[in-house]
């Protein structure tokens, strides 16, 4: 699985580095709503949380669908203001049918059909499907889909009000602080595009970035299966200091492609979800999860594991390549013998590495 960008005859130039207040002020607000994805944080979240108004932590919560689970696209702007009242401005200019569309599919869960039908502004039937959508969701969804589709004007004015209250609230100290940092590796970055070129600038914005064999297509080692254009009008790449483990990317037609990328400290080289997938597969077999249990207390020989678990040695053989090719098992010969092993700190990991595959 993964997402592709389509870049084939696009110029450097249209590929955009910048730094986005909006996206960043967007970040924070999910580590608020989420915190428990960013353990790192957990501590700017509290103090922050314990800080706000209680007017302001309502007309956060009432939005937070907008930028908890997922994020809409207005609010990763594809070409970056200098202030976050420029690109609230720039969401301004957006149509209502655009925003509520866009709204509406992170209100709703992940239904992007939602893109492929007429307006919820014009169409009734689709209203009621985006409704009953948001219904399943939970009753705040429902209101605030009802609201957003009744009187988008009201809602949109009253969620640009919310995120202006953040500045003084927490916003303006805080980009303050971290937008040095992210002007630095933008630095960096126009730096090794510079010298080195488009597929090791991917690798340094994330490992799980690559181009692909043609350099055609960027492809993003994410949990899911679609695609974008950067053909024409470009793509963006946005750092961040709070999207850390996210890799978000605006891939929806009719909108700039767009990458947030963590430049917070993660593991160097994350573990692709493919090799995830083949591992959990491996250990899915019950004959196999024998034989790992049986490696966890030690090295043994395919034949003392065949006469542990009553097997023929060529079936445990078939098993253990399995094994093997997951990279989940050591082997090591010792005379006409090789002894395999459980990798106990890679199967540790493995917890570790899905929830790191399925956050990015």
């Amino acid at each position: 699985m993964s997402l592709t960008v389509d870049i084939a005859g696009v110029p450097p130039e249209r590929m955009l580095f910048a730094a986005s207040p909006l996206a960043e002020l967007t970040a924070m607000l999910h580590v608020l709503a989420a915190p428990q994805h960013h353990p790192g944080l957990a501590d700017w979240a509290a103090r922050t949380r314990a800080g706000l108004a209680p007017e302001l932590s309502e007309r956060l919560f009432e939005a937070e669908f907008l930028w908890r689970s997922s994020r809409a696209d207005f609010l990763l702007p594809g070409r970056p203001g200098a202030s976050l009242a420029e690109e609230l401005d720039a969401v301004d200019a957006i149509g209502d049918e655009r925003y509520v569309t866009s709204a509406l599919v992170t209100t709703c869960g992940t239904d992007r059909m939602l893109f492929g039908l007429p307006s919820p502004l014009g169409d009734p039937a689709v209203r009621d499907r985006a409704l009953d959508l948001a219904q399943a969701r939970g009753p705040e969804q429902a209101a605030f889909a009802e609201r957003l589709t009744a009187d988008p004007p009201m809602v949109r004015a009253r969620l640009r009000r919310t995120l202006e209250a953040c500045g003084p609230a927490f916003f303006d100290g805080t980009w303050a602080r971290v937008r040095p940092q992210l002007l630095a590796d933008l630095r960096l970055k126009a730096d090794l595009l510079a010298r080195r070129g488009l597929a090791e600038t991917l690798h340094g914005v994330s490992p799980a970035l690559r181009l692909d064999a043609a350099r055609q297509r960027i492809v993003v080692d994410k949990l899911q299966d679609n695609s974008a254009s950067a053909v024409g009008d470009g793509l963006t790449f946005v750092p961040t200091l709070f999207g850390d483990p996210h890799l978000v990317c605006v891939h929806a037609p009719g909108w700039r492609p767009v990458v947030q990328y963590p430049v917070a400290a993660r593991p160097a080289t994350p573990v692709p979800l493919d090799t995830v997938r083949l591992r959990l597969e491996a250990l899915a077999h019950p004959t196999r999860l024998r034989l790992v249990r049986t490696l966890a207390r030690g090295p043994h020989t395919t034949g003392e594991l065949a006469a542990a678990w009553e097997l023929s040695a060529p079936e445990v053989s078939r098993h253990l390549a399995v094994l093997r090719r997951a990279g989940l098992l050591t082997a090591r010969r010792r005379g006409r013998y090789v002894h395999y092993e459980l990798d106990a700190d890679v199967t540790a990991a493995l917890g570790a590495d899905l929830i790191a595959s399925v956050l990015r």
